[in-house]
């Protein structure tokens, strides 16, 4: 399984050590292929798509909070702050708490 995957992804195969895991838990009936939330660092990537969301959150509620917008986006609230500054060009904004 690990040669298939080397040969057709290259350099980008997953290790010998996670193709073998993977196939164990195939074995014992493990089908679950959806990968669960690590904890861990926050998103920090800021994209268009990102910024017009935090735009439209805003829209519909100009008195939400940097916090509210972080956990409906999954990223950190000082992301949500550098977005709003930086990409909406909003020099106020009270919605830290």
């Amino acid at each position: 399984m690990h040669a298939i995957l080397t040969e057709s992804l290259g350099e980008n195969a997953p290790s010998y050590a996670a193709v073998n895991n993977w196939v164990a838990q195939f074995k014992h009936g493990d089908f679950f292929a959806c990968d669960a939330p690590r904890p861990g660092r926050a998103k920090t990537v800021t994209t268009p798509e990102i910024i017009d969301q935090i735009h439209e959150l805003i829209w519909e509620d100009c008195w939400t909070s940097a916090k509210s917008i972080s956990e409906q986006l999954g990223i950190s609230c000082e992301r949500v702050e550098s977005n709003i500054h930086e990409g909406l060009d909003v020099r106020k904004f009270s919605g830290s708490g």
